[in-house]
């Protein structure tokens, strides 16, 4: 699993303040769940970021990042932003106050045990 140690430091030190933050490793690199909902991923040297689907159009605009693309499905809210875009402590700041802001509205996703007693229903 390939993930800039460095940068996963850099999202632990932001997170500090956040009651309740777990670490899982998942999509190539290392995950950050805070308050059990997926907030914010490290993978290679970018960031993944789960964003506000109100304003995911408005962000992929303005700034140096791209959809997640997972199989052949654009994942609405879920933007990779690269290591241009995050390379003062301000950009990365911004990045993480986006995913946390969204992360405080977001819903926590099913466990994966209901969601499999859903499916055989």
């Amino acid at each position: 699993m390939a993930y800039d140690e460095k940068l996963a430091n850099k999202i632990r030190e932001a997170l500090v303040e956040q009651q309740k933050v777990e670490e899982k490793k998942m999509f190539s690199g290392l995950c950050f769940m805070v308050n059990d909902k997926m907030c914010i991923c490290v993978r290679d040297d970018k960031i993944m970021c789960r964003l506000d689907p109100e304003i995911y159009d408005a962000v992929l605009e303005e700034n140096d990042c791209h959809p997640m693309i997972h199989g052949n499905r654009t994942m609405k809210g879920f933007v990779y932003v690269s290591d241009d875009a995050i390379r003062t402590q301000k950009d990365l700041d911004y990045w993480v106050g986006l995913a946390l802001e969204y992360n405080k509205k977001s819903k926590v996703a099913p466990k994966k045990v209901a969601r499999e007693k859903q499916t055989a229903k």
